[in-house]
Order: structure tokens, then sequence, then C-alpha cells
């Protein structure tokens, strides 16, 4: 009879070798073109969600009228400004550059 240390010490079967293989990064895709745009669709989506996030929450939060409500909504306000030129800066650079070169010249 096997013990687990035993079957740990082994190497794996073929058939789990294969199965795992699926999970491994490609890392040629993300230095690919649609891996790069891939990762900035994400950044802008992260940006973008961000902004709702917090204009809801701020929102939510002057409701209260405390004074640290007032604050979390002033906060939150800094924080939607931030965000909101993050994603202006990762559209502008990242996902239009051709609009951009082509208004230049």
């Amino acid at each position: 009879m096997l013990s687990v240390r035993d079957r740990r010490d082994r190497p794996p079967e073929e058939g789990v070798v294969a199965e795992l293989q699926g999970f491994a990064v490609d890392k040629t895709f993300f230095t690919s073109h649609k891996g790069i745009l891939l990762e900035t669709e994400l950044d802008f989506l992260r940006c973008v969600s961000a902004i709702i996030i917090f204009l809801v929450v701020s929102f939510a939060a002057v409701t209260s009228r405390d004074g640290a409500a007032i604050a979390a909504f002033v906060f939150g306000i800094i924080l939607v400004s931030v965000f909101a030129y993050d994603a202006f800066k990762i559209y502008r650079t990242e996902m239009a550059p051709g609009a951009i070169q082509g208004d230049q010249q």
C-alpha cells in the first residue's frame, strides 16, 4: 500500500501534467499587442469602476450631515478626480494614441 509520502515523492503522471498546463502563464501573450491592450483595458476599467464606487459612497456618506461624513464626501470627491485624471491619461496615451498624433500633424 502506498502512503502519502510515497505519492508525494514520485513524479506526477502525464495526465496530471497535461491538465495543469492550461493554467500556465503565457509570457509571450502579455508582450503581444493583444496582451498589452488587455492590460490597458483592465487598468482603464479599474479607474472607471473606482470612480463609480467612490461617487456612490461619497453621496451616501454626505446624507448623514455629520462633520466626518462631510469630510468623507470631500475626500471621496478628491479621489474621484484623481481616478478620473488617471483614466484620462490612460485613454489618451495608450488607448487612442493615433487620434492624438493625427491631430498634431
